[in-house]
């Protein structure tokens, strides 16, 4: 008898409708797995004899087939070992075929019988529900995370037992309906930017960085600062809507990262080490790719310290990203695309040794080696970051003040006001930092006085199209935080500031 089961696969972040076809015929005994299955899909073999012998059923001694349709898309994962042993007592007579037409199944079976979470389950959750499937059956630990697809019926069950006694009876004792995870946590961090001594400048600079969804490199001395204010920058961010939420866990889940999760509901913040390769930061891997930082990051802050000790090449793949929001990896097999909508938020010492133009403190570097260090970023990556902030050393009368900075949460607030505007002239997906040339043109273009100012950087500081740009963008935003409808001087002035590059700093 043939007995077909609808699961599904991972290719990015995306589920594939999967049918697991597995027929029963007289013979010698065997299993063939076909249709492009990975190493771990023809280890299901061993796991769905043991599971079904440990669950008080027989396997049965003929030759079993099972073909995963499509049969031209890789499969890999352990999640079809719970389709496939459900088909086999399908085929077998023990499960009623017409149940077993109106599920979604997913999940991994260990030897004992007990169903496993996967990855990759929100995704799967979505395509059972826009499919038209009544209910789907997953493991204990994947339901919360499945559950927050409205409108399907997720039941869970701790072992494949019970999933057959589910199917064959109706009794939902051992198979409960899940329960979606949303409920507001309280976020909490270990940092407040009220913690942060001194450093008005920059702590101007990351609201403004905030408020436009802008990217932001800090360069001071060991001990200035600049890794205490970016783990700050999360909590002056606005909370995540629903859609951005779900956006980040189906992302997480597909990476692994949420089992027994429901939804996530914080920034998220990712702070690589400096020896991470391209595939790391991209994403990769063998068989179908796994999203990478970028990705893993999107909707929130990718933090980058010690950015020069970053390898070249790696560096260098962060352009497109940057300027698209999103990861588009070509293979033999499949081109897949991955969101990667983030903040960069990236922080460097001036000079090797960290001293050089550190008040009392001697600078050990040559002018060679110090060009050679700076030379490490190249200048079209430069040119993709929208605030350049010098961090001078904290002065002793601020570390000694009593008297604490502003709070996370009242630049929040401003924050908040200041996208709240954005979204309302430029849509609800969009930022200043994302807008397009004719949204620039139209919402952003100074008044006579900034543009003669403006004109006047370009001659003397040599901006490129992409970095006047860029200074009318933070210049948007600032007018945003000073709730102004026109680009005025003052604003386009301080954009200027934060052009701290070779050339302006020469300029100066």
């Amino acid at each position: 008898m043939l007995a077909v089961v609808s699961s599904a696969t991972s290719l990015g972040i995306d589920a594939i409708p999967i049918q697991v076809e597995v027929d029963i015929m007289g013979g010698l005994p065997g299993f063939a797995t076909v249709g492009l299955p990975e190493s771990t899909v023809k280890e299901a073999r061993v796991r769905v004899q043991s599971a079904i012998n440990n669950s008080d059923y027989l396997f049965p001694d003929g030759k079993i087939s099972v073909n995963l349709a499509p049969a031209h898309i890789r499969k890999e994962g352990t999640g079809f070992d719970f389709p496939i042993a459900l088909g086999i007592l399908a085929a077998q007579g023990l499960i009623p075929i017409e149940r077993l037409n109106k599920v979604f199944v997913l999940g991994e079976l260990s030897l004992s019988g007990q169903l496993r979470p996967v990855r990759g389950m929100l995704a799967a959750a979505q395509l059972a529900f826009e499919q038209g499937f009544e209910c789907m059956i997953v493991a204990k630990e994947n339901g919360a995370g499945a559950a927050l697809v409205e409108g399907l019926e997720v039941r869970t069950v701790e072992t494949f037992r019970d999933a057959a006694h589910y199917l064959v009876t109706g009794e939902t004792e051992k198979a409960p309906k899940a329960v979606p995870d949303v409920s507001q946590k309280t976020e909490e961090h270990e940092l407040d930017l009220s913690d942060v001594r001194g450093q008005y400048q920059a702590r101007r600079a990351l609201e403004v960085a905030a408020a436009g969804g802008h990217n932001i490199i800090m360069t001071g001395g060991p001990g200035s600062g600049k890794t205490m204010m970016a783990r700050c920058l999360p909590t002056i961010l606005p909370k995540l809507d629903t859609k951005e939420a779900l956006e980040v866990t189906r992302i997480h889940s597909a990476a692994g990262l949420t089992l027994g999760a429901g939804l996530i509901q914080t920034r998220p913040f990712r702070a690589p080490h400096h020896s991470m390769t391209r595939a790391g930061l991209v994403g990769g891997g063998n068989g179908i790719p796994r999203p990478g930082e970028l990705s893993l990051a999107s909707n929130g802050v990718l933090f980058l310290d010690e950015l020069p000790e970053f390898s070249r090449n790696v560096l260098e793949v962060l352009r497109q990203p940057l300027e698209s929001g999103e990861v588009i990896l070509s293979r033999a097999n499949a081109t897949l695309k991955y969101p990667a909508k983030i903040m960069l938020m990236a922080a460097m010492n001036p000079c090797p040794c960290g001293n050089f133009g550190v008040p009392r403190k001697k600078c050990r570097c040559s002018p060679i080696e110090i060009s050679r260090y700076k030379s490490r970023l190249s200048g079209p990556l430069l040119d993709r970051i929208d605030l350049h902030v010098e961090v001078p050393p904290v002065e002793l009368v601020a570390l000694q003040s009593s008297t604490l900075g502003e709070s996370s949460a009242n630049v929040r607030e401003r924050v908040c006001v200041a996208r709240a505007l954005q979204k309302s002239r430029l849509g609800s997906s969009k930022l200043n930092a994302t807008m397009t040339k004719a949204q620039l043109v139209e919402t952003a273009t100074p008044a006579p006085g900034a543009q003669r100012l403006i004109a006047n950087a370009m001659e003397r500081l040599g901006l490129s199209a992409r970095g006047y740009d860029r200074v009318l963008r933070v210049a948007r935003t600032i007018a945003d935080l000073a709730n102004s409808p026109v680009v005025d001087t003052p604003h386009v002035g301080e954009a200027l500031q934060y052009r701290g590059d070779e050339k302006m700093l020469l300029a100066a």
